[in-house]
């Protein structure tokens, strides 16, 4: 018992002088040499795969402040998998509920983290689209359009997906920026821009049991549109473009 105890606590000091150098000093029977190689080997994979996961934030965060985050998030985040895909989320997690906030910080960091990780999240879903019930060619209008789970809507409040080195927003966006993310027939990710009826049209045929026509006359109500017969043919066409790209697979089978 007592030599499984002292294994354990050589166990942490080992991992503390790996993560951590600058609060956990080697263990005396470790050659410092050796100890160097086995820290850059860890924080250099991580730093890897966060900076391919998060290259505009990187690019715009500059080498030292970056390398300062990944070094905190190595040496202090407490991962809650140990999955290797899932350390971006992880990262993310550690942004927002842990990282204190730096000089200089741009205020749309976790925003930027989020769109560029979902590319990740969904190049590497395991989410299976299953046309069972599901009509491909069925009427998008009349029926019930089925949003293909390979497909998410996003809401920011920053124009994430036009952030990088020319354009570094300091306040928010008047507008709320609307994105569908989804991964298309050839399995690769993709981004659109759309407004704010199409991001409530998405949302709401995920959610309700009307048809597409009843659920954008609603919409066209709430809007006081005076002639909703135009946000209906709106809708449709947009419905039309989105079957297409593989964001609606069809309607549902009654």
């Amino acid at each position: 018992m007592a030599s499984e105890q002292a294994f354990k606590q050589t166990q942490r000091a080992f991992i503390g002088a790996i993560r951590d150098p600058d609060n956990h000093s080697t263990p005396p029977d470790i050659e410092e040499r050796r100890m160097a190689v086995y820290r850059e080997l860890f924080y250099n994979n991580v730093e890897d795969f966060l900076a391919s996961t998060f290259p505009v934030l990187k690019e715009i965060t500059g080498e030292k402040k970056w390398h300062e985050m990944v070094r905190d998030y190595f040496a202090t985040h407490r991962a809650q998998t140990p999955l290797f895909m899932q350390m971006p989320k992880e990262f993310i997690n550690y942004l927002e509920q842990e990282r204190k906030p730096g000089d200089g910080d741009f205020p749309f960091i976790l925003e930027l983290a989020h769109y560029e990780w979902s590319e990740l999240a969904l190049a590497t879903s395991d989410e299976r689209i299953d046309m069972t019930g599901i009509d491909a060619n069925g009427d998008l209008l009349e029926g019930k359009p089925v949003v293909s789970p390979l497909a998410w809507v996003l809401g920011y409040q920053y124009a994430v997906h036009r952030i990088g080195r020319d354009y570094l927003p300091a306040e928010q966006e008047t507008e709320e920026t609307h994105l569908i993310v989804f991964r298309d027939r050839s399995d690769e990710v993709e981004f659109i821009e759309i407004n704010q009826v199409t991001a409530v049209l998405l949302n709401r045929l995920s959610l309700e049991q009307h048809n597409a026509r009843e659920i954008l006359l609603g919409i066209a109500t709430e809007l006081n549109h005076p002639q909703p017969e135009n946000i209906i043919e709106f809708g449709h066409s947009i419905l039309d473009d989105l079957h297409q790209r593989g964001v609606i697979l069809g309607i549902r089978i009654p």
